[in-house]
């Protein structure tokens, strides 16, 4: 039975204690404290401490009751922590009322600015420090500029050179900006702000995509050189010879005297035809021949045009194969190479075609149309139905006309001397305003 209240008094004591009411561990029977002792000295101390007003500390067989108005809850925690911890104190009735704050009350924040100003105040001399740090690293940057720019000379095309420094710089000048962040104290602004470079660099990255994908294809063109300047080269379909390349885009003058602009990216991920680094060029053309002609013969005449024309190149050598066997012709393809530098290829190919068409008719080898025409070698009779008086039908047989006699020239004023036309478009682009601006990554 006594075990049964003892417990009922250990749970009454545990929830008057959760709610607000502390009891001594301890309670002594012969108090050495008066009650009037235990108020005098309670109010003394919450007084002196000037977080309370209205404060009313009354005292009965060791149970203290506090009455009151704070303005913090941990102010009235703390009082009761201290009524509970004085000597002879049974328990502890808390009572202190925690005053509501205006909507307009601006203490807070006036002691928040103070807290400011003072240490703003107590930063100064970190901050001067700072700054003298800061001036020091610009001057430290604009000297590694200059001599970085001074040692790479022309080691590198100028693309490389300004890539190189920059990075270097701003490399530097976060390290400074580091430094004096860290001697002003603001440590944390330190890593936000070396955080907050990478994410910027990350972003920058995501939405100037194909600016920088131009930027770095430049970079790996200008170290690379596929082509130079004034090259006859084909990229993405274009030909053209090359005016410039800038951190954008490349420039062609195409043969029709346009200026053509390409994206470096472009430029780097497609096929890339240099017709300059290898002046020798090959062209092709097809002709036909009749079945009834000898096609051994008419290869080797073929041949002998190709040997001896003058901007046909003896090594490699020409070649004439037959390629098809069509409808009504045997088809013939002529390949032959040329000096690229100083012939044009389609002026070339003119000249040929027209030379072996004259050498093929001279020796009677027939080309007759694949499509529309059919020949008849023996000829065919023709019988007129109504003759005039004093003639008599007789049969006409169709011959084929008498050879042309005599030579032709080599090239004709229709085809401008067989001359190259790079030398034309490289002059053309000379005298025209190049549409994009900036540095010309490639050198003469």
């Amino acid at each position: 039975m006594r075990g049964q209240q003892d417990s009922g008094g250990e749970a009454q004591s545990s929830i008057l204690a959760g709610q607000g009411h502390q009891v001594a561990e301890r309670i002594e029977v012969q108090p050495v404290s008066s009650d009037q002792a235990i108020d005098r000295r309670l109010t003394s101390i919450l007084k002196a401490t000037g977080w309370f007003t209205e404060i009313a500390v009354e005292v009965d067989e060791g149970v203290v009751f506090l009455d009151g108005v704070t303005e913090s809850v941990d102010y009235r925690a703390w009082a009761g922590e201290l009524a509970g911890k004085t000597r002879d104190v049974v328990a502890v009735v808390n009572r202190i009322r925690v005053a509501e704050k205006s909507l307009w009350d601006l203490s807070p924040a006036l002691v928040e600015l103070q807290a400011l100003w003072k240490r703003g105040l107590q930063s100064l001399p970190r901050l001067g420090l700072g700054l003298l740090v800061l001036i020091l690293v610009g001057v430290v940057t604009g000297l590694m500029a200059h001599g970085t720019r001074r040692a790479l000379g022309r080691r590198l095309n100028p693309l490389l050179r300004d890539v190189t420094v920059r990075v270097l710089s701003i490399i530097v000048l976060l390290i400074g900006c580091y430094l004096v962040l860290q001697v002003a104290g603001l440590s944390r602004l330190a890593a936000t702000v070396l955080g907050g470079t990478g994410l910027a660099g990350l972003v920058a990255g995501i939405a100037f995509r194909d600016i920088l994908e131009n930027y770095l294809a430049s970079i790996l063109i200008s170290i690379r050189n596929p082509f130079r300047i004034d090259d006859l080269v084909e990229i993405a379909g274009h030909t053209g010879v090359v005016q410039r390349v800038t951190t954008r885009g490349t420039v062609l003058m195409n043969p029709d005297g346009n200026h053509v602009q390409i994206p470096n990216a472009t430029v780097y991920k497609s096929i890339i035809r240099n017709y300059t680094a290898n002046p020798n060029r090959r062209e092709v053309f097809e002709v036909g021949i009749g079945y009834e002609n000898d096609t051994s013969a008419a290869q080797t005449l073929a041949l002998e045009v190709l040997n001896s024309h003058p901007a046909v190149l003896n090594d490699p050598e020409s070649l004439v194969l037959v390629d098809r066997l069509g409808s009504s012709t045997v088809n013939l393809k002529a390949y032959f190479w040329y000096d690229g530098s100083a012939f044009n290829g389609l002026k070339v190919k003119s000249s040929l075609i027209r030379l072996v068409k004259r050498s093929f008719e001279e020796q009677g080898i027939s080309m007759p149309d694949d499509a529309r025409e059919v020949l008849f070698p023996e000829g065919v009779p023709v019988r007129m139905l109504e003759t005039a008086p004093g003639t008599r039908t007789s049969e006409v047989e169709k011959t084929p006309p008498p050879p042309m006699a005599g030579s032709e020239a080599v090239s004709g004023q229709a085809e401008g001397e067989l001359a190259s036309e790079d030398r034309q478009l490289r002059d053309q682009a000379r005298k025209c305003r190049t549409p994009e601006e900036g540095i010309n990554l490639l050198t003469e």
